[in-house]
């Protein structure tokens, strides 16, 4: 293939993810592309945090209160993204706690019904990222929508990592499907995030990727004792969890 064509292709790579990781409507004509386009996974999340980040300083243009304005901009956030990665981590948290072997497992994070273990993690999610939205939209708008799209974007590129580290679980699906992330895939979707997040949170951007990067491996290393690899509820479950333990780091 000539070099022009594929710049091309990895130029279509953006549409590819934010068509994969939300409810834009977005043309998605060649998807053959699969992991090697999860380099731009932190592009898709810098749409879709910034939308969210525009939902919320339209609200606080029109007076409304912090709580309020976090919990609009986290509705956006998860109207745009077609409650995807919530998704992910319901079904992770019924099938990694709600089974006794690794085909059990599966099988009850692959039913769309949703359990106990299910419902309390969406709680305690919700619960954990509207009270950090709340509190830094109380210490500045600025800080908080620095805070939604760089949280958006590193959270991302940490599912990049786990689809490089972690093999599949499953011998279908859509994790299967998509394909591992080669490592260079995954390093420069990560070097995106932080720089870009760098440019928004400057030297707080240490210490959110670190604390990103912990939760993301402390995840991985359960699915892969439990389940033996990741799946793509695993990668929605590496998303949420990313993004709670960031936006956490932005409060110290």
């Amino acid at each position: 293939m000539a070099k022009t064509d594929t710049a091309l292709i990895r130029l279509r790579d953006p549409l590819l993810a934010l068509g994969l990781l939300s409810r834009l409507p977005v043309p998605l004509r060649d998807t053959s592309r699969g992991a090697r386009a999860a380099w731009a996974y932190p592009l898709a999340g810098m749409m879709i945090g910034g939308l969210a980040a525009l939902g919320g300083l339209l609200a606080l243009w029109l007076g409304l209160p912090p709580p309020i304005t976090a919990l609009i901009a986290l509705s956006l956030m998860i109207v745009i993204s077609g409650a995807l990665h919530e998704d992910g981590l319901a079904d992770s948290a019924d099938g990694l706690w709600g089974g006794w072997t690794a085909e059990r497992r599966l099988e009850i994070m692959k039913d769309s019904a949703v359990g106990s273990y299910g419902v309390i993690a969406i709680c305690l999610s919700l619960a954990a990222r509207w009270s950090a939205l709340w509190m830094l939209y109380q210490v500045s708008p600025a800080t908080a929508t620095s805070a939604l799209i760089a949280s958006a974007m590193l959270s991302r590129a940490m599912m990049a990592l786990v689809m490089a580290a972690v093999p599949p679980a499953r011998s279908s699906g859509l994790s299967h499907s998509t394909g591992a992330a080669p490592w260079p895939t995954a390093a420069l979707g990560l070097g995106i995030a932080v720089s870009f997040a760098f440019l928004l949170l400057g030297h707080g951007v240490i210490i959110a990727t670190l604390c990103a990067g912990l939760t993301t491996l402390a995840l991985a290393l359960i699915a892969r004792a439990r389940i033996g690899g990741q799946t793509g509820d695993i990668l929605g479950a590496t998303q949420q969890l990313a993004d709670i333990a960031i936006l956490l780091s932005l409060l110290t």
